[in-house]
């Protein structure tokens, strides 16, 4: 493939011609902000916050959906830029809930990252703000959309797995735009696997953990990268401890091809946690408490050993 060279910020980078302006960006280690972005996903270009201003060009570009060019010359924190991001922001946060001291996402949420680095702060008006419509039905995934920036990686991430996910999608329209399972149903009633593909790309506290909720705040976690071993496939999880005492495992990001499971996410927290909760199955659109050997498809195994022992005794 052929290279291209450009220049962002006053630095020249030479990149292959199907590169985007942000991931040449990257190569140089500067920070273009992003809310819907993930070298994972589809491009869609919807948040807007990754701006640039391109020598040439009349309007602001979104460096995530635009290609390099020789001899293109990007400005990503141009006066023209920063206000268009603070804008975005500001938005973003006339809808959002003040309740970042308690929000289990603080410290990794990036809507209060790049509040924080553009000055744009949270202020009272008489305008509409995103409705609480909690879905606390499942036992895995807490859905707060009162929190939901519309970016749209939940849906895209879950529609990757063709078949046996594409759950999450977007209804209504305009303001009263929000994601909804299926059509319109709960986590319990959907056709949800709980694999929480949805939350590890989340990049706000609308879709967190709910096996976390309460327990570890992100500053104040160790946390250990380890491979799933249910399948060939080795999904990452991290292992989240504090005081020496393993409390937490929540999935990474489903790079390469890996899916994510609940069989793998309960294995892995079986295997590493010191006490961890207990694990529900889905039965007839209910979540139900079960065993840990049924939860990970162990119990038909059990027995037959046990059945074996027991004979050869």
């Amino acid at each position: 493939m052929r290279n291209v060279t450009l220049t962002i910020d006053g630095q020249k980078i030479t990149v292959p011609e199907d590169y985007s302006v942000i991931q040449a960006a990257k190569e140089l280690d500067i920070d273009i902000p992003a809310l819907c972005y993930d070298p994972n996903l589809d491009i869609v270009a919807a948040c807007r916050m990754c701006l640039v201003e391109v020598e040439g060009s009349r309007k602001l570009e979104t460096s995530c959906s635009l290609k390099v060019k020789d001899g293109m010359v990007v400005h990503s924190e141009t006066d023209k830029v920063v206000r268009a991001r603070k804008d975005i922001l500001q938005m973003l946060l006339d809808s959002h809930p003040n309740d970042c001291l308690t929000c289990q996402k603080a410290g990794e949420c990036l809507l209060q990252k790049y509040s924080y680095r553009y000055d744009v702060k949270f202020r009272d008006h008489d305008g509409a703000m995103r409705p609480e419509l909690l879905d606390t039905s499942s036992p895995y995934i807490f859905k707060d959309n009162s929190k939901c920036i519309l970016c749209g990686k939940c849906v895209r991430t879950c529609s990757q797995v063709k078949g046996e996910r594409e759950v999450l999608a977007f209804a209504e329209r305009g303001y009263d735009t929000r994601i909804v399972l299926d059509a319109d149903q709960t986590f319990e009633t959907s056709k949800c696997v709980s694999c929480n593909r949805c939350v590890t790309v989340c990049p706000v506290g609308a879709l967190v953990d709910k096996r976390q909720l309460g327990k570890i705040r992100n500053w104040e976690a160790d946390k250990k990268t380890i491979q799933c071993k249910v399948c060939a496939y080795g999904c990452e999880f991290e292992v989240l401890s504090k005081n020496k005492k393993k409390i937490g495992v929540r999935a990474k990001a489903p790079a390469n091809g890996r899916p994510l499971c609940l069989k793998g996410r309960l294995t892995t927290e079986l295997l590493n946690i010191d006490n961890p909760d207990k694990p529900y199955r889905k039965i007839g659109g209910k979540f139900v408490e079960s065993t840990w050997a049924k939860a990970i498809g162990l119990s038909d195994v059990m027995e037959k050993i046990e059945k074996i022992e027991n004979t050869n005794e």
